[in-house]
């Protein structure tokens, strides 16, 4: 027993002093071991029930707008399929601001949330980002809520010791403990490189979506939201994101936001691989090589050029585009963030302006009418806006596909496809669409890039 004390002391103690973690000082805290910590937090952790109304399949036959007409429109056609999600929540203010994963209350048509305490309260989505996979709800009725402090989470350190706390499989309010595993992870949670996770061991499962990942002290380290596995279960590979990013997302729900701004970097960039290093004359791999640049890019305008190397954003290291991405989004649309850049031998910080991707031309967005052959296709001039929003290169001109509408869709376009030619002629507005659409004649070749790849589809009328 004494030893099994004495590793406890030793463990907690060891964590950063940047913590200012709470070493137990009794016999009697020591025997209590994370009850109080638990005590302090769980409160501020809700279940969460939402119903998401999802459209059924149909028989391709009768889905086809031939039939459709013929049988009256109604035969055959889909019927809506009713899904209930499962997960968690922090309450982040007394008022009711509630933050959980997009995945698991983003297309909710109906949200229910329930405290510790047993009170129900209504919900609605206030501000929800997917590809960061935070949604900021605002409960409705509510206040003197019991809510949880956020921490500073560029000052967690790997072996860290860490509680998860949810609802996993719809159990109830469970408490896991581990360590924080890893730092900066990139892409290993989602499989789209896109997110920048906190990793911990604490047990994570179905339902914790969305839950607290705390310290010693009760505060807020990370929202739960995913795990890697094989089996379905927890592994000890666990995921959170930043508590930085989800303070960002609640000032900008508090400001009236409906969608989450993050400043535009206008640059594509890879990882720095050893073979890279060695060719650029590192001596270490470290940073982001800068593989393309829009000409409008703020990057660009502080001086930043192709083949450069950033290593840190507001003296914090970076060494993948998500993590650049995350730096700068946890600093804000409207200020600007000091980048480092390295040249050969020469290293330099330059100070960039943190904007938003600009709607520069605009963007003309013109859904087709009755009177085109492609009723209901909508499409767009592409700009930094509409490059950023549908994840196009940084290279792409010209017109491109918002909402391929039911024909289009069955003619094999998709959200994405950049239109670049009907029956021969060029597109380079959606006005030049709704033009070739309008009478195509018999035949409509349609030449487009998808993926920055040509793809032609051919059908007849």
């Amino acid at each position: 027993m004494r030893k099994v004390l004495c590793s406890l002391l030793l463990t907690v103690a060891a964590v950063s002093a940047k913590a200012e973690t709470k070493v137990p000082q009794t016999q009697v805290e020591i025997s209590l071991g994370f009850a109080p910590v638990v005590k302090q937090a769980a409160p501020a952790v809700v279940n969460i029930y939402a119903k998401i109304v999802r459209e059924g399949r149909s028989n391709s036959l009768f889905s086809d707008p031939f039939f459709q007409d013929f049988f009256g429109g109604g035969f055959g056609e889909p019927r809506p399929r009713v899904q209930n999600s499962l997960g968690s929540g922090v309450i982040l203010t007394d008022d009711g601001y509630v933050v959980s994963n997009y995945h698991v209350v983003g297309s909710a048509t109906e949200i229910r949330v329930v405290t510790t305490d047993r009170r129900e309260f209504s919900a609605e989505v206030v501000l929800g980002d997917q590809e960061s996979d935070i949604a900021i709800l605002r409960l409705k009725d509510a206040e003197a809520l019991p809510s949880i402090d956020m921490r500073d989470s560029d000052l967690v350190e790997v072996g860290e010791l860490a509680l998860a706390i949810g609802n996993p499989f719809g159990v109830g309010q469970t408490v896991s403990s581990g360590i924080i595993s890893g730092l900066a992870r990139t892409g290993t949670a989602t499989g789209n490189a896109r997110g920048y996770f906190i990793q911990t061991d604490a047990a994570i499962n179905p339902g914790n979506s969305g839950g607290a990942l705390i310290d010693v002290n009760g505060d807020l380290i990370g929202i739960n939201t995913s795990i890697l596995t094989r089996s379905g279960g927890s592994n000890g590979i666990g995921f959170a994101i930043p508590a930085n990013l989800v303070a960002e997302f609640l000032r900008q729900a508090q400001a009236g936001n409906d969608s989450f701004v993050s400043p535009w970097a206008g640059m594509a960039g890879q990882h720095m691989s050893a073979d890279i290093a060695e060719s650029l004359g590192l001596v270490i791999p470290q940073g982001v090589v800068i593989s393309d640049l829009h000409a409008l890019s703020p990057l660009a305008e502080a001086g930043l050029q192709v083949g450069d190397v950033v290593t840190h954003v507001d003296g914090d290291e970076v060494n993948s585009p998500a993590e650049m991405k995350f730096r700068m989004s946890v600093a804000g649309v409207g200020g600007t963030s000091v980048v480092t850049r390295l040249r050969g031998e020469d290293r330099a910080e330059l100070e960039v302006a943190l904007v938003k991707a600009p709607e520069v031309p605009a963007a003309e967005v013109t859904t087709l009418n009755d009177e085109t052959v492609m009723p209901g296709l909508t499409v767009s001039r592409i700009n930094p806006a509409v490059i950023a929003r549908l994840g196009l290169l940084l290279s792409q001109t010209g017109v491109v596909v918002v909402d391929a509408g039911r024909y289009g869709g069955r003619s094999g376009l998709r959200p994405g496809d950049v239109v670049d030619g009907i029956n021969g002629a060029r597109v380079e507005r959606p006005a030049d669409v709704v033009k070739a659409l309008t009478d195509p004649g018999r035949r409509i070749n349609l030449d487009i890039l998808r993926g920055g790849r040509p793809v032609s589809l051919r059908f007849r009328l």
